[in-house]
């Protein structure tokens, strides 16, 4: 591979303790810690549309429809540029891909600076919000890069922290939505855009000055190749729409379904809005936490049971228009999708793991075994965050058609019910019915 650029390491061995704590632990936080600030950009600016439309008011001319429609678009971007991501910083390195990914972000934050005005066609905002659906790559890109240096002993720590940081971004500029709608107004969304410009020039030059490529790092496009031909990989991407979807699409609909269904103002919407994100992010390791404990499985059945009945709150609060029921059980639905979240990604390598037990049972060599249970992990991992993030669209999507023919988001809420009873029955079948086709109750490998 030819080197683009500085700082790379040739030697990596963080699996040495030796080695680790002779300046491996130092280098690989200090990558860790200018990461998490790149990629928690990136969510913010993946997630900055579904602020940008709490300042959309009438004069703007745009129905609920079309909001639902225009939150959607970065969401699918999103989903899709994180195949790609994840491999991009074996390609690039992972400290050029940050600087990069980083600066790429203040495209779609200058023209949203230029374009936010009444009287700007709708088409455009779809644009400019298709732009800044690469945000939501730097989740794939920033995991990837991290996972080479940890130590497997570590990489479960730091992947949660990294994974954590990243999704606070969510809540972090729906806050500052709050602030600003809260003292400047709703006519005065560009200061948003204002704030975060000189976070992402920062960002950049932080990962410039301080972080590092690795030259030992691979991106393995063959284990992607193999993983797609494997029946729980998509078992397990479509339970990750159930999970990361569910907490990405919420994110994105919550502040809009407040003001539509229940006459919110600006203001009154965003100072809920950043609740459900806030308490999804920070619940999240409590997922992984649990399914190191009890297993994998068994936590995202519960969690599965626990998002149908939080839906069925919002069901009854709709219909008896209880705005404080209602709150609370669109933000149990943050709650358990952020367990979700925790627990389905501890799935992924204790399928593997097993796979590679049986395989090892059966005369296969245990070291190689054990690495390609690895190598499948990490692939699946980016295919499922990928397919996962696409959930999201779907729940934007049905709350638009939602309220275009009823005018009420309960037909969305009933959809999501019946998903929720689907996503429930195929992990009871799949991983924890008798026999099972792959047993995942085992603790779930620190490594993810």
């Amino acid at each position: 591979m030819k080197r683009i650029g500085g700082r790379w390491i040739d030697q990596w061995e963080p699996e040495d303790q030796t080695f680790w704590d002779n300046g491996g632990r130092k280098i690989a936080s200090r990558n860790l810690w200018f990461s998490i600030f790149a990629e928690h950009l990136g969510f913010s600016i993946w997630t900055l549309w579904s602020v940008m439309v709490l300042f959309m008011g009438p004069e703007y001319g745009l129905s609920a429809a079309d909001k639902f429609l225009l939150v959607s678009t970065p969401t699918v971007v999103g989903g899709l540029i994180r195949i790609p991501y994840t491999f991009a910083p074996a390609k690039f390195g992972g400290r050029n891909w940050t600087i990069f990914s980083a600066g790429l972000l203040l495209i779609p934050a200058v023209l949203a600076a230029v374009v936010m005005q009444p009287g700007t066609s709708l088409g455009t905002f779809m644009l400019i919000a298709a732009l800044g659906g690469v945000g939501g790559g730097n989740f794939a890109s920033s995991m990837a890069n991290i996972n080479a240096f940890f130590p497997e002993r570590k990489k479960g720590w730091a992947l949660g922290l990294n994974a954590g940081g990243g999704n606070l971004g969510v809540a972090a500029i729906q806050v500052i939505g709050l602030v600003v709608i809260s003292t400047a107004g709703p006519s005065a969304p560009r200061i948003i855009l204002y704030i975060y410009m000189p976070l992402l020039i920062l960002a950049a030059i932080g990962a410039m000055l301080f972080m590092d490529n690795l030259s030992t790092m691979s991106g393995d496009t063959k284990a992607l190749r193999e993983v797609v031909k494997d029946r729980q990989s998509w078992v397990m991407s479509f339970l990750y729409i159930g999970t990361f979807g569910s907490f990405i699409g919420y994110s994105f609909a919550f502040g809009l379904v407040l003001q539509n269904q229940f006459g919110r103002t600006p203001l009154q919407a965003a100072s809920l809005t950043f609740l459900g994100p806030l308490v999804g992010s920070l619940i999240r390791p409590v997922g992984g936490w649990l399914a190191d404990r009890v297993g994998g499985a068994k936590v995202t059945l519960w969690t599965f049971l626990a998002l149908a009945a939080g839906t069925g709150v919002t069901i009854v609060a709709s219909n008896m228009k209880s705005l404080p029921l209602f709150v609370a059980g669109f933000i149990s639905l943050f709650v358990f999708s952020g367990l979700g979240n925790g627990s389905t990604y501890k799935m992924i390598p204790a399928i593997f793991r097993a796979k590679a037990q049986s395989a090892i049972e059966a005369g296969a060599d245990e070291k190689t075994a054990l690495v390609r249970a690895r190598r499948l992990s990490g692939a699946l991992i980016g295919l499922a965050g990928a397919i996962g993030a696409l959930g999201g669209v779907f729940i934007n999507l049905a709350f638009r058609e939602s309220f275009m023919t009823a005018k009420t988001g309960v037909p969305a809420f009933v959809a999501f019910l019946v998903f929720y009873g689907i996503c429930f029955v195929v992990t009871w079948a799949v991983y924890l019915r008798k026999p099972s086709s792959v047993k995942t109750t085992e603790p779930a490998l620190s490594g993810v």
